[in-house]
Formats: C-alpha cells, sequence, structure tokens
C-alpha cells in the first residue's frame, strides 16, 4: 500500500494535462497543491476536482517573476509551508529554423527556460526552509532532436542542463533537484500539435524505434509522484527513455541521424507550409493563453 505524501507541492502548469492529472494523483495520497496556470477556468475546475482545501488554484505567469513570486507568497499562507514544487510549465512551436516565427522561438524559450529559473528562484526560499524537492520537466527532447522543433529541442535541453547546475549550487542547503524526461505523452500539447500538423504526425512515425511513441499520461503522472515521492534525481517515462539518455551522442551522430535526415526533404517543407497556412506557429490554446495573459496586465495597468 502506497504511504501518504504529507506535503505542500506547488505545480507550474497545473490547470490541464499532466499538471492538472500529477496534482489529482497527490491529492489522492494526501499532498496540499498550489497550482499556477494562466488559464483561469481550466485551474478553477481542477482545483474543485480536488477540493479547495487541498488545492488552490493562482492565475500566474512563469515569465513574471513578481507574479510567481505572490503565487508561492499566497500558497505558503494558505497551507503554511512548501515541500516540492515542480517545473511542468512548458510549450513548442513549429516549423524549420529558417521559417520559423522569431516571436514564437522566443516565446518557448522564455516559457520552457526561463520560467524554470523564476519557479526555482521564487520557489527556492520556501524549499531551503524545508530543505525540500525541486523537479525540473525536461524531454526525451533533450537527448534526440527532431526537425522542425528547434525552440522544445533547445528549450528541454537547457531546463535539463538548468537543473544539473542547479542541483550542486543547493545540495548543502538540503534541497534535493530532479530532472523528468518523457517521450511523447498524450497531452493536449501533443494532441494539438497532431491535429495541427500531418506532417508532425508523420514525422513521429518516421522516427527510429521507439522515438516516435507516445505514451499514456497515467504513466507520466505515475512516474512523477513517485518521483516526488522518491526525491529521485532522474524520472524518466517510460523507462527506456533513460537509455536514450545514456546513448544521447550515438543517437544525435551522423550515423544515428540517417534514419530522420531521408525524410526531411519532404517533411520540413510540408510542416511550414502547415504552419503557414494556419497562421500560427504554436497551438491555438497557447495564443488564447497569450492574449488572456495580455488582457491581464492591461487590465493591472
Amino acid at each position: 500500500m502506497s504511504k501518504d505524501i504529507d506535503q505542500v507541492i506547488l505545480i507550474t502548469g497545473g490547470a490541464r494535462g499532466i499538471g492538472a492529472e500529477t496534482a489529482k494523483a497527490l491529492a489522492a495520497r494526501g499532498a496540499r497543491l498550489i497550482l499556477t496556470d494562466l488559464d483561469r477556468a481550466a485551474l478553477d475546475e481542477t482545483v474543485a476536482a480536488i477540493g479547495a482545501d487541498k488545492a488552490l488554484g493562482v492565475v500566474a505567469d512563469v515569465c513574471d517573476l513578481p507574479s510567481m513570486e505572490a503565487a508561492v507568497a499566497e500558497g505558503v499562507a494558505k497551507f503554511g509551508r512548501l515541500d516540492s514544487a515542480i517545473a511542468n510549465a512548458g510549450i513548442a512551436s513549429y516549423g524549420s529554423v529558417l521559417n520559423t516565427d522569431p516571436a514564437a522561438f522566443k516565446r518557448v524559450m522564455d516559457i520552457n527556460v526561463l520560467g524554470v529559473f523564476h519557479t526555482a528562484r521564487a520557489t527556492l526560499p520556501a524549499l531551503i526552509e524545508s530543505k525540500g524537492y525541486f523537479l525540473v520537466v525536461s524531454s526525451l527532447a533533450a537527448f534526440a532532436a527532431a526537425p522542425g522543433l528547434s525552440a522544445y529541442n533547445a528549450s528541454k535541453a537547457g531546463a535539463e542542463h538548468f537543473a544539473n547546475a542547479l542541483r550542486l549550487e543547493v545540495a548543502y542547503q538540503g534541497v534535493d533537484v530532479g530532472c523528468a524526461h518523457m517521450s511523447w505523452i498524450d497531452t493536449p500539447l501533443v494532441r494539438d500539435a497532431k491535429a495541427d500538423l500531418p506532417a508532425f504526425q508523420t514525422l513521429l512515425t518516421k522516427l527510429p524505434y521507439p522515438l516516435g511513441k507516445t505514451t499514456n499520461v497515467e504513466a507520466c503522472v505515475n512516474a512523477f509522484v513517485k518521483g516526488v515521492e522518491k526525491r529521485s534525481r532522474h524520472v524518466y517515462c517510460p523507462g527506456w527513455v533513460r537509455g536514450v539518455g545514456l546513448n544521447r551522442n550515438v543517437v544525435n551522430s551522423a550515423a544515428g541521424a540517417v534514419a530522420v535526415l531521408r525524410h526531411v526533404p519532404t517533411l520540413l517543407p510540408q510542416m511550414d507550409r502547415e504552419v503557414a497556412a494556419l497562421g500560427r506557429a504554436t497551438s491555438a490554446r497557447n495564443i488564447a493563453n497569450d492574449a488572456s495573459d495580455t488582457a491581464a496586465v492591461d487590465t493591472k495597468e
């Protein structure tokens, strides 16, 4: 029988997908949750599913440090402490480096890398006090690059190495740092990409096995919960992702790239055409969230 997880845990990107489902699983084990996201309605829905006595939803932008600091302060005021944080918020953009929208590329880096830094900076004082745990959500993409996803690949590699540096800095203060690497998970991010871009869906089928496999959310949630419980240095989902990480130099070698390179002349121009037809280089959901965030800033001003 699984033990209770008597912790207060902050999760960014906690309104839906992996963040929301992990929050529900942790709450079922006794944890209290501080959930941040840009989508107020989705946050409220997730908090209602968990229970307002066990969860707090705070609209906060990981790209804005004062916003994250305020979210942490509100959560600590409600629950009395902070034991763990999961830097889960992340987005992707599509298209070749030559044709991608520079603003979309920057937005991915801002959320996926700067957002992790802001989450760490905001939570570390409380985590040092509790001798807690900080989990950075990276990806299989940090190990194995894919054409048309350069911003996502770069951001997840950056998030991984940020975790490596942070671990060295805070170990003497009693804080453990983990890094999670998952394959493609059946989340809104991946479903949106498949729906928007037939070229992306085809690309997954052309990646060397098992790099293009999609994993269910439940398996990822179980890995995250176990990672928090064990204060794991590494979290992999599925387990074979660990092997890719250990062999990343082979995967990214000239020989390892052969299987993908043969499809790039066809699939990459197709992806660029599909992105151009969409009129956006990221999902409609991300565009809506950005618009909501801008409106909130305008209202404050």
